[in-house]
């Protein structure tokens, strides 16, 4: 047997298993599409057409929200998701009534898993976050 004839095989298994790696790069590279449909550009808040408060209150929400709850998503992280959470009677976990007085005592207090603020949020800066909140 010629030594070309015993390099067929190889390069035929080398040549399959680029094809493979390229149909699963493709595969996974649609799946990555469809499960992305939903991520959009984040608007400033001249986009979202903020005012000075609730653009502050935004602030607060990115540092101390974000990480457990969508703000315009209806999906939630870890805690549930804040859109549109003032335009609804009642809030979805505690089935307390949504207004600024009970959504007040939970970012205060804490609720289950999620921790008060009382100590790191002041007065203003939980306006602020309630402005913020009235325009999910």
């Amino acid at each position: 047997m010629r030594s070309k004839d015993r390099e067929w095989p190889t390069q035929l298994n080398t040549t399959n298993r680029d094809a493979i790696f390229l149909t699963a790069l493709v595969a996974l590279m649609a799946l990555a599409s469809t499960l992305g449909c939903d991520v959009e550009r984040r608007k400033s808040d001249a986009e979202l057409g903020l005012n000075t408060q609730q653009s502050a209150g935004r602030k607060l929400y990115d540092g101390e929200c974000d990480r457990c709850h969508e703000p315009y998503s209806s999906r939630g992280k870890k805690g549930p998701s804040l859109k549109g959470v003032f335009q609804h009677k009642y809030l979805s976990l505690s089935g307390l009534p949504a207004n600024d007085e009970r959504v007040t005592d939970i970012i205060r207090l804490g609720r289950n898993e999620m921790p008060g603020y009382s100590q790191k949020l002041t007065s203003q800066d939980l306006e602020d976050l309630l402005a913020y909140l009235h325009t999910l």
